[in-house]
């Protein structure tokens, strides 16, 4: 998918905007590239202009949970900014796209420096603590359908296409689910005309009924983002 806006970016006054943009660096980032690691301090921070990123948690035992999830709406690694802690999630790319990359360096400067470009951050890294606390929620209260049916619509908003590149295993490690639990809910998904399911590849064939599906956390995640850029319309 060719690179499209990111929305944060949007936002920023044409000086802002000119400053990042010096600073910044396009990348391509291929499905499993890695944007930081649980324990080590990023590099950079990203701006996504296309493809979908998640956060995922790990623990002793291997299981796994997706603790949130990020396209061309936000910035990657902001959070760092805010203070010297290290991720306790791996972040990486679900599905491949390109992105506007700062170094920490840079950012941490502009952050410094910059009222507007802080204000921003702050607000942005504000409603990912809030989407974080609601996908904590939707992990332990929601069935793995209600689940997967609003990770897909969340994906497909972020990629802007109802086509996406995913396999059972990607989606197993974001739902914390076995693979063979995976098969069964798509399966089902395509047999009631939700899905349209071939191996590594999933296209919503019914987006309101996937919708209808879904968990509210969909909707609350939603909003939660709109809300965000809204005053800034």
């Amino acid at each position: 998918m060719p690179p499209r806006s990111n929305r944060l970016l949007d936002t920023f006054s044409p000086e802002l905007h000119r400053t990042l943009s010096s600073m910044a660096r396009s990348v391509e980032l291929p499905r499993g590239s890695i944007l930081f690691t649980p324990g080590e301090a990023p590099s950079g921070v990203y701006f996504l202009t296309s493809g979908v990123a998640t956060m995922v948690v790990s623990v002793a035992d291997g299981s796994t949970a997706e603790v949130g999830v990020a396209g061309p709406d936000g910035v990657i690694g902001a959070v760092n900014l805010l203070g010297p802690q290290t991720a306790v999630a791996q972040c990486f790319m679900q599905i491949q796209g390109h992105a506007l990359r700062v170094t920490m360096a840079d950012a941490r400067k502009l952050f410094t420096e910059s009222e507007e470009f802080r204000t921003r951050i702050l607000e942005y890294v504000q409603t990912e603590t809030l989407l974080t606390s609601q996908l904590a929620a939707c992990n332990k209260l929601h069935q793995s359908t209600e689940r997967l049916a609003r990770w897909l619509l969340t994906a497909a908003d972020c990629t802007g296409s109802d086509t996406l590149t995913l396999t059972q295993e990607s989606l197993s490690q974001l739902l914390g689910t076995r693979r063979t639990t995976v098969a069964l809910v798509a399966g089902e998904m395509q047999r009631n005309g939700l899905l349209r399911y071939r191996r590594g590849m999933v296209q919503i064939a019914n987006r309101d009924a996937l919708a209808s599906t879904a968990c509210d956390c969909y909707s609350v995640t939603k909003r939660l983002l709109e809300g965000l850029y809204r005053s800034r319309a």
